[in-house]
């Protein structure tokens, strides 16, 4: 078995060509991708070479973990013609596959396979990130959030569809700042509140502990949703005057995966309108450049039908 794949030669060399698929066991799917998204978070990383060291990291590979595919050969609990989530696979003879889901024809574990029943085919690119974001604010519903980019959107979204106040959403980019829906965004020099019991950063900068550890009330907590690329550190006395805490939110559960789709199902949560850009997958290294480089991108979406 063959088929076309987005793969990433070496930092910022990136190809549309054809690879070998490993055989599908008894409980594999076999998908056709539909749609994939591109994201400016580690796949950025990737792209720039700058990749901390990862299980399954090297090169030539396939990136990608926000895929939506249709079932083309089924497996127990699934039909086919099922529209499923793909997040990610390692079904690659000659390639790496981290993340492994940029690619026409995926054959993956049923098992990680998420059934999208009640949500449109584009926007399920979304579910793996609005999973992360559940997960890093149901242990406590942010009142400030650090960066109007998508996580920080659907981190937004997904504080008022659990039932918290309305958070405030700080952003230094100008371009980012529209989009808002029932929230505030606002540049960081406009925010002069020092009470916040809870802060959640989605912007992965290295340096902004020292920002915002001074508008914490005391033993408020700090959460960190972003992924860091470089070490992280704070000047003590601040902290220590706030007894501040400090969290970090690691990777999505299965339960949160699930939250998301109730959220979504019964109106609490929509992901309308945060995808800002599409593309063919035909040209998926000018996306995937696009995606990294344009500040107005806040989510780059490749349409897989054009291909065979």
């Amino acid at each position: 078995m063959e088929t076309v794949a987005v793969v990433l030669e070496r930092p910022s060399k990136l190809a549309l060509r054809t690879v070998a698929l490993q055989e599908p066991k008894a409980d594999d799917l076999v998908v056709d991708a539909v749609w994939s998204g591109i994201s400016s978070g580690t796949e950025r990383l990737l792209w720039a070479g700058r990749m901390p060291s990862f299980p399954g990291m090297g090169y030539p590979l396939v990136p990608g973990y926000e895929t939506v595919a249709r079932v083309s050969q089924a497996a127990d609990g699934f039909a086919e013609g099922d529209l499923v989530f793909v997040p990610g696979a390692n079904c690659y003879k000659d390639v790496r596959g981290l993340f492994g889901g940029a690619a026409k024809r995926i054959v993956l574990p049923a098992a990680r396979a998420v059934k999208l029943d009640g949500i449109a085919d584009e926007e399920g690119i979304l579910i793996a990130l609005a999973a992360t974001a559940h997960h890093a604010v149901a242990h406590a519903l942010p009142q400030l959030i650090i960066g109007h980019g998508l996580l920080g959107r659907l981190i937004a979204r997904i504080t008022l569809a659990l039932g918290g106040e309305a958070p405030t959403v700080l952003e230094t980019q100008a371009a980012r700042r529209d989009g808002a829906v029932g929230y505030t965004v606002t540049s960081p020099d406009q925010d002069t509140r020092r009470d916040y019991a809870t802060i959640c950063d989605a912007s992965g900068a290295a340096g902004l502990l020292d920002q915002i550890i001074p508008k914490l009330r005391k033993q408020g907590e700090i959460t960190l949703a972003g992924f860091y690329e470089e070490p992280l550190s704070f000047t003590f006395p601040p902290a220590f005057m706030r007894e501040a805490r400090i969290r970090i939110a690691a990777e999505f559960t299965m339960a949160d995966m699930q939250a998301v789709k109730s959220l979504v199902s019964d109106g609490r949560l929509s992901l309308k309108g945060l995808i800002s850009h599409h593309a063919s997958a035909a040209r998926a290294a000018e996306a995937y450049e696009q995606a990294f480089t344009d500040p107005s991108c806040i989510k780059m979406a490749l349409d897989w039908s054009a291909l065979a």
